[in-house]
């Protein structure tokens, strides 16, 4: 019998751990990686494609969390619902053998509403608890077709009528769920996301920062930066199309993972090919040289309007003191006085990139000084990790 004085959480949703990319994937590697409190055992889901599955190394340890991986099934974008199901079901297997009493099972995202009232009777049947956090407007994604939206709006719906608690990362989206779905008196708690304000290990000079600079034509300090998943609903025809119509003589360097359809889309939509100073650069998986980029921009474009609380903003926020954001209320909710805001309206980003370009360093420094000081008030990994804990032992 395990101790009776150990609190057991299990983590559902996130691809896995250590994180490589992803929202969820970094917060859980942080959420386990700051653990402080001894009486907290966290269990975690990850998951592995088919061919690299290897039952010998299934478990495994991470920052002290009791990971297990799942093979992908191959269906397609139904693979992550099928995910979360076998998680559910090892974790339950779980709990009965090992006779754990009251576990909290956090699940990530609002995939599995169908299936989520058979489990959350089983969760409670060991006098457990369903937490739910439900991300974003998932169902407001162009990338889904009419079907699968309305697929995410009667799922999210079901997640929270059968939750005992929802964690929010944004106030925002709090508020769209004690609205949206007062009928179910949903309990909520307001957690956010994390960024941490520690620079770079990464000197000015370091081989790898000038081979990637080398590799795409680029000068610290002369770029505009936007780091984020490659989808529609994070603007990026309005930043590429308003950064060609400003005066700038800076680039724009693009990270993101692209893909093809999309970005012939783009292609013939904004004609971005004839502007050399578009530079889309790949993926960066290492941190720290992602740090330093992000360090040495000009500027920072952030043009999401779906979802809660950005990663890549509060990132952004931490690392580059020049944010000109999208004005959304996500977006407003995390920076307010320490960035700038633009509109999707023709013309707003041009006028307001022309207007950074004009900026003494007087100003920029003043506002990235904001910017630092707005993540490490409210943003610090060490204050979300804690009053996570606070929750979980509650």
């Amino acid at each position: 019998m395990r101790d009776p004085h150990t609190q057991h959480v299990f983590i559902i949703g996130c691809k896995g751990i250590p994180a490589h990319y992803g929202g969820f994937e970094t917060f859980v590697d942080k959420l386990t990686g700051y653990h402080k409190n001894p009486a907290i055992q966290y269990h975690v889901a990850c998951a592995v494609e088919p061919e690299d599955y290897d039952r010998s190394r299934a478990r495994f340890s991470y920052h002290r969390a009791k990971c297990v991986t799942f093979p992908w099934r191959k269906l397609g974008p139904a693979r992550a619902i099928t995910y979360d199901v076998d998680a559910l079901r090892y974790f339950l297997h779980y709990v009965e053998k090992h006779q754990i009493s009251r576990p909290v099972f956090y699940i990530l995202a609002c995939r599995i509403g169908p299936f989520i009232g058979y489990f959350a009777r089983c969760i409670r049947s060991f006098g457990g608890e369903l937490f739910v956090n439900p991300d974003g407007h998932e169902f407001l994604r162009a990338k889904w077709s009419p079907p699968v939206q309305r697929y995410w709006k009667f799922s999210e719906k079901l997640m929270v009528k059968h939750a005992d608690r929802l964690i929010c990362d944004s106030r925002t989206i709090e508020q769209y769920i004690k609205e949206e779905y007062h009928a179910y008196h949903p309990k909520t708690a307001y957690i956010a996301y994390g960024a941490e304000t520690v620079p770079s290990r990464l000197l000015d000079d370091d081989a790898r920062l000038l081979a990637w600079y080398e590799a795409h034509g680029l000068r610290a300090g002369e770029y505009y930066l936007v780091v984020g998943r490659f989808v529609p609903e994070n603007n990026y025809e309005t930043m590429i199309r308003e950064f060609m119509q400003s005066d700038t003589d800076r680039k724009f360097a693009l990270i993101t993972n692209v893909s093809d359809d999309f970005l012939k889309q783009l292609r013939q939509r904004t004609g971005f090919e004839q502007d050399p100073r578009i530079c889309f650069a790949g993926t960066v998986y290492d941190q720290q040289l992602l740090k330093k980029i992000r360090e040495n921009a000009y500027g920072y474009f952030h043009g999401h309007e779906v979802g809660g609380t950005n990663p890549s903003l509060l990132e952004a926020l931490a690392c580059t003191k020049l944010n000109l954001l999208l004005d959304v209320g996500f977006n407003r909710e995390v920076a307010l006085d320490s960035a700038y805001y633009w509109t999707k309206e023709a013309g707003s980003l041009a006028a307001l990139v022309n207007q950074a370009d004009q900026m003494d360093q007087d100003q920029i420094d003043r506002i990235g000084e904001k910017a630092r000081l707005r993540i490490t008030e409210c943003y610090s990994w060490e204050s979300v990790v804690h009053r996570y804990e606070q929750v979980f032992l509650e």
